[in-house]
């Protein structure tokens, strides 16, 4: 008798088992699969939480305005980042977008303003820019936080976010990868249209890579100024490629 009681024991020990197992799984997984913070280390993935990275990004970029006083005035896309300028005492806040944003306004006095999605107009103004790289200064008395640069550089499939003033709508948000990135060029697949220029492409863990700078009309591919293209005018740069400076370091 209690042979057979040890066997029915047993028995249901087996059919509890895979039950118990399965209970563990469901609730181990979650906590290993998902993690509160952006991926480090891998490109590839899209962040932890989306919503968190477009909003910290939109608290650091503006839309700018380009009005030399005719009709050659433009729209396009800045962010503020940590660089030490002539006019950081009465502009505390530097700002980089495209070259071809504020080329007409150039020597004319008072013609650059900046806003924050839904905010007022301020001032800013012109630094220095880098025509062949299509990269520009700017500085604002308008405080805000600065976006960080990515110490990795891109590579094929890599998830990447632009943001910026597409079309004229603030605060414009479109997600991609990188195609493929040649000298100081990221070929990606975000869609980006007028206004968008200027904007930071952003990595999954929230760093700059770029800066949206055309778009293709023919094929299905737009393009960003890399951060090794900032080395010529921008930054100082401590590596170097083939003769070049770059902000990545990589091997010969």
């Amino acid at each position: 008798m209690r042979e057979d009681a040890n066997k029915f024991i047993a028995y249901l020990a087996m059919i509890a088992t895979p039950f118990a197992l399965g209970a563990f799984v469901l609730a181990w997984s979650p906590a290993q699969q998902f993690s509160n913070e952006d991926p480090a280390g891998d490109g590839y993935v899209p962040p932890r939480s989306v919503q968190a990275l477009v909003d910290r990004t939109q608290e650091s970029t503006v839309t700018v305005w380009c009005d030399p006083g005719d009709e050659n005035g433009s729209q396009g896309t800045a962010w503020a980042i940590e660089l030490e300028t002539t006019q950081s005492k009465n502009y505390p806040t530097t700002l980089i977008t495209n070259h071809h944003v504020i080329d007409e306004c150039i020597g004319v006095d008072e013609s650059v303003m900046i806003a924050l999605p839904g905010e007022e107009r301020s001032a800013a103004v012109i630094i220095k820019w880098d025509k062949k790289n299509d990269l520009a200064v700017l500085a604002t008395g308008r405080k805000m936080p600065v976006l960080q640069l990515s110490d990795n550089p891109p590579w094929p499939g890599y998830w990447v976010m632009a943001l910026g003033s597409a079309d004229g709508y603030e605060g414009s948000v479109s997600f991609g990868n990188v195609i493929n990135f040649y000298e100081n060029d990221i070929f990606i697949t975000n869609n980006i249209s007028g206004g968008s220029s200027g904007g930071p492409l952003i990595d999954n863990e929230g760093y700059v890579i770029g800066v949206t700078s055309w778009g293709h009309k023919v094929q299905q591919y737009n393009g960003a100024m890399s951060l090794d293209g900032f080395c010529a005018k921008i930054l100082e740069c401590e590596y170097e490629f083939k003769g070049e400076k770059t902000w990545w370091e990589y091997e010969e």
